[in-house]
């Protein structure tokens, strides 16, 4: 009497299910970079024909409040702009042509905006103003 194995392995392979884990996976990465937005702040930029396309290693952004002004570096705020100045120090220490982006409101004042201008003339930043095309 020959004994018989019960169960035969086999040797196919399907791939559906691989497929739908590659789909799901796209859609996922699809969805998660729409979300991603690098400025978080929604600021009224003043408008300007001229647009210099250079990469920025870091921006501040200066939002006016009712009780006066917010600084932000990247999207952290920081206490006044003396720690916008230790921030931006310790963010652009040993980079090669420090370049800052400037990101501010249409109703801030232009003394804010100068003394950003200042930290970067003090430290040898490059510092370009954002604005809308």
């Amino acid at each position: 009497m020959a004994i018989k194995r019960g169960s035969k392995v086999d040797k196919s392979f399907s791939s559906s299910a691989m497929t739908d884990l590659m789909f799901l996976l796209l859609i996922f990465m699809i969805i998660a970079t729409t979300l991603i937005n690098p400025n978080a702040l929604k600021l009224m930029l003043p408008k300007s024909s001229n647009q210099l396309k250079d990469k920025a290693i870091t921006t501040v952004s200066i939002e006016k409040t009712a009780t006066g002004y917010n600084y932000y570096v990247e999207l952290d705020r920081v206490p006044g702009i003396g720690g916008v100045e230790a921030a931006l120090r310790t963010r652009l220490e040993g980079q090669q042509e420090p370049t800052i982006s400037l990101h501010c409101d249409k109703t801030v004042a232009v003394d804010e905006v100068v003394k950003v201008m200042n930290i970067a003339k003090d430290n040898d930043y490059r510092l370009i103003l954002a604005t809308q095309p």
